[in-house]
């Protein structure tokens, strides 16, 4: 039995976890309004900053071998569906994808220059096959800036496909890598409506719960009709928000590290009104509650996290 099919989501109950966590008084101010003047909180470009330290810091990851379990969409959809894996970190959720559809695209996206880097390289010493005309990277701030035309219109692409030789030049050269070939895409037309899936993938809790509205909107705008967001975030009464000491909140369930990284944690409620108010349809949302034990301490720990299913309507 794979890794994948050992996973398990169910391991404790989240409404008995919620019970125990908001009468320990200890940890009442997590749950305290949010009423003293916000901190100078960091501007998008340090944001980034923030995050190519941490990525230079964290030079590993795991794979993520769970995710075609819990989006096994991404393993029934069409021959040449398009991803976007939206802050795509060191590629852990690219390369599952890759590995289980020979036949599918990403375009990845961070707004960490670093972590770029790191996916190209995870996804290049992969034992996965030639994967230069289905794995495109680029950067972004999607929750600033929005992402670039051409994810919705081909008119712009070789623009595109030149910068990125220009960032990894020790990539394949592949003289078939054009997003209009046939050889790539199977199929000669402009891509005109966008993707068939949307990942954010703990991506979202690392964005100011102000800009989020703006940034689901994004994804909508560029997902085809009928198509898919994948969604999975930290969520309320994590073992991480737990951790955080009161001096680090910066809003309602908002916090900000210590190496300048910041982190929300949802309620299914907050998610479900953030997709469903920028015409997303709800078809699945819970609460993913993990427990595990620390190899070193032994230590038991309990995780939540968001687990949704988003569609753009016909």
């Amino acid at each position: 039995m794979g890794r994948e099919a050992e996973y398990f989501s169910k391991d404790f109950d989240w409404e008995k976890l919620k019970q125990e966590v908001e009468s320990n008084p200890s940890l009442s101010y997590h749950f305290q309004p949010f009423d003293s003047i916000p901190p100078s909180l960091p501007s998008p470009s340090q944001d980034s900053q923030a995050w190519n330290q941490f990525h230079i810091r964290h030079s590993t990851g795991r794979e993520r071998r769970y995710l075609l379990k819990k989006f096994s969409e991404l393993l029934s959809c069409d021959e040449y569906s398009k991803v976007l894996e939206v802050g795509c970190g060191n590629g852990s959720t690219a390369l599952p994808i890759l590995r289980g559809r020979d036949n599918i695209t990403i375009y990845a996206c961070d707004c960490s220059n670093e972590a770029l880097q790191r996916a190209y390289k995870m996804i290049e010493v992969s034992s996965v096959g030639s994967v230069a005309h289905r794995f495109h990277l680029f950067h972004c701030d999607f929750s600033t800036n929005g992402f670039p035309k051409w994810l919705a219109c081909d008119s712009c692409q070789g623009n595109f496909l030149q910068k990125q030789h220009d960032q990894f030049p020790d990539a394949e050269e592949n003289k078939d890598t054009s997003l209009n070939n046939s050889s790539s895409l199977g199929e000669r037309k402009c891509c005109t409506g966008g993707v068939d899936f949307v990942t954010l993938i703990f991506t979202l809790s690392a964005v100011p719960l102000h800009r989020m509205p703006s940034a689901i909107r994004e994804c909508f705008s560029v997902l085809k009709p009928g198509g898919l967001l994948l969604f999975r975030d930290y969520g309320l009464y994590d073992m991480t928000m737990l951790r955080f000491e009161p001096d680090k909140r910066v809003g309602f369930r908002e916090y900000i590290r210590s190496d300048g990284t910041r982190s929300y944690f949802f309620c299914a409620d907050t998610v479900r009104d953030l997709f469903t108010g920028s015409g997303f349809k709800e078809l699945e949302l819970e609460y993913c509650c993990v427990k595990s034990t620390n190899r070193q301490t032994g230590k038991s720990m309990r995780r939540v996290w968001v687990h949704g299913k988003f569609q753009k309507p016909f």
